[in-house]
């Protein structure tokens, strides 16, 4: 029997995820890797995040997203799963955001950490 939990997420763009996981300075592998689970059991992933008691956390694609792979017993990250998905989610969102709006020919004007997480971003395009 399997202990590897499968989260879903919303996460589509793996160059994205990859730049979400620097900016919060996780050191993080890419796959195709096996992410290393109870009694010798692995797991296929494309983003592999090693931790110091042998077990891993992954993100693997379903074809449709990225989703979240690890032993959630062993798991050994500063947050909680809640914390941690939902800190990658904002970076996540926050990559996205730029690489599209510079894309369609916007740069960021303005950029704001707020007091309860939030980033406010201000983009801007000149036309002649």
């Amino acid at each position: 029997m399997s202990h590897f939990s499968q989260i879903k997420t919303q996460i589509r763009n793996l160059e994205s995820l990859q730049d979400a996981l620097t900016d919060l300075g996780i050191d993080w592998k890419q796959g195709p890797r096996e992410v290393r689970g109870y009694r010798g059991q692995t797991h296929a992933a494309e983003i592999t995040i090693e931790q110091d008691n042998g077990y891993d956390v992954g993100f693997k694609w379903n074809g449709k997203e990225y989703e979240l792979v690890a032993d959630l017993q062993y798991w050994q990250q500063d947050l909680s799963v809640e914390g941690f998905l939902r800190q990658v989610t904002q970076r996540y969102a926050y990559n996205t955001v730029v690489k599209e709006s510079t894309r369609a020919g916007f740069q960021v004007a303005e950029q704001q950490q707020n007091q309860d997480g939030s980033i406010r971003l201000v983009v801007q395009r000149w036309s002649a």
